[in-house]
C-alpha cells in the first residue's frame, strides 16, 4: 500500500469506535471531539477507501467494513502494546501532577468513577507544591493552585472556595467563645502562604497586619492536622477543610465564609490535549469537581 493510501490514525480510532458503540453522539464522548468530526472522519475514511463501511442508519457494518474492522483493531492493537512492555496492553499512560491537599480532599474520593469509566488508561499522580509551581516535568496534566496567571501553559479554572477560620472544638472551649471576629485579636493564627489572612481581614473591614509570628505550613492539609491537633485558628478553604469539618476534628468558628483569592486550575503545553487520554481526563475533572 502506498503512503497516500494509509488513512490518518484519528478516522481509524473514528471507525473502531463508532463499530463498536453504533452510536455518533457516544464514539464523540469517548474521543472528546464533536459529532460532525465523527461523521466527517468516518466518510474521509470510507473516500479514501473507496468503499462503503456502515450500511444503515443503525451503523450496522457492511461486509467490506467487518474486514477492515478486523484489520483496524488489529494493527491498533499493535500500536498500543510497542514501543511500552511496564504497563498492560493497550493501557495509555496519563501522568498527573497534584497538590497534596487537592489529591486527598477532593480528587481521591471521586478518582475511582474516572478509574472504572477509563480502565483503559493507567493514571499516576505526582506531588506538586501550590504557588511554588514545582512539579514533575513530565507531567502530562498540572493542577496548580495560584491567581491563574500562567503564561507558560494553557489552563483552565476547576474550582473556587470561600475561606472561613476552623479549629478544634478543645482549642474552641478553652480559648474561646469567638463570637464577634474581634475575638481573633491576639488568638493564635495558623499561617499559610497559600491562604493569607488579610483575605478575611479585609472582607470584615478590619485593618490589621498580615501576621507575622506562629507556626507556618505550605500545605493546607498539615495545617488542618495542625489546627485539629490544637496548635491554633486555621483560615481553610471550606471544600479542601470538608474531611476534617466531616470527622468533627474541626469546627468553624463563625457561619461567614469569604472568597478565596486563589483558585485551583488544570494546566497542560499547547498540544497535549491531541491525546485522547488527557482530554478525557480533562473532561471528566471539570465536571467532577462541580
Amino acid at each position: 500500500m502506498s503512503a497516500t493510501r494509509i488513512p490518518p490514525i484519528q478516522c481509524l480510532l473514528t471507525f473502531e469506535a463508532l463499530a463498536r458503540l453504533r452510536s455518533v453522539t457516544q464514539a464523540a464522548d469517548e474521543l472528546c471531539v464533536t459529532s460532525s468530526a465523527v461523521s466527517h472522519r468516518v466518510k474521509q475514511l470510507e473516500q479514501i477507501l473507496g468503499t462503503k463501511l456502515f450500511g444503515r442508519a443503525d451503523f450496522s457494518l457492511t461486509t467490506e467494513g467487518s474486514e477492515y474492522l478486523a484489520h483496524v483493531r488489529e494493527g491498533l492493537a499493535i500500536l498500543e502494546r510497542f514501543p511500552s512492555t511496564q504497563s498492560a496492553p493497550g493501557k495509555r499512560k496519563l501522568r498527573l501532577a497534584v497538590t497534596p491537599t487537592f489529591a486527598r480532599a477532593i480528587l481521591i474520593p471521586r478518582l475511582r468513577q474516572f478509574t472504572e469509566a477509563y480502565p483503559e488508561i493507567d493514571l499516576t499522580l505526582q506531588v506538586s507544591i501550590p504557588l511554588l509551581d514545582v512539579v514533575a516535568e513530565d507531567a502530562d496534566l498540572i493542577v496548580r493552585f495560584g491567581t491563574g496567571r500562567y503564561a507558560d501553559v494553557e489552563h483552565v479554572c476547576l474550582t473556587r472556595d470561600e475561606v472561613t477560620p476552623l479549629a478544634s472544638p478543645a482549642f474552641v472551649r478553652e480559648h474561646g467563645p469567638f463570637d464577634a471576629v474581634d475575638d481573633l485579636e491576639g488568638a493564635r493564627l495558623l499561617r499559610s502562604p497559600l491562604e493569607p489572612w488579610r483575605t478575611w481581614f479585609a472582607a470584615h473591614q478590619l485593618d490589621w497586619p498580615e501576621p507575622a509570628d506562629g507556626s507556618q505550613f505550605n500545605d493546607i492539609g498539615l495545617m488542618c492536622d495542625a489546627a485539629a491537633a490544637g496548635m491554633g485558628i486555621a483560615l481553610v478553604r471550606l471544600r479542601l477543610g470538608a474531611p476534617w469539618l466531616d470527622n468533627g476534628a474541626l469546627v468553624r468558628l463563625y457561619a461567614r465564609s469569604v472568597p478565596s483569592p486563589h483558585a485551583h486550575y488544570l494546566c497542560w503545553n499547547t498540544g497535549a490535549m491531541d491525546r485522547w487520554e488527557c482530554a478525557a481526563f480533562a473532561d471528566w475533572l471539570k465536571k467532577a469537581v462541580v
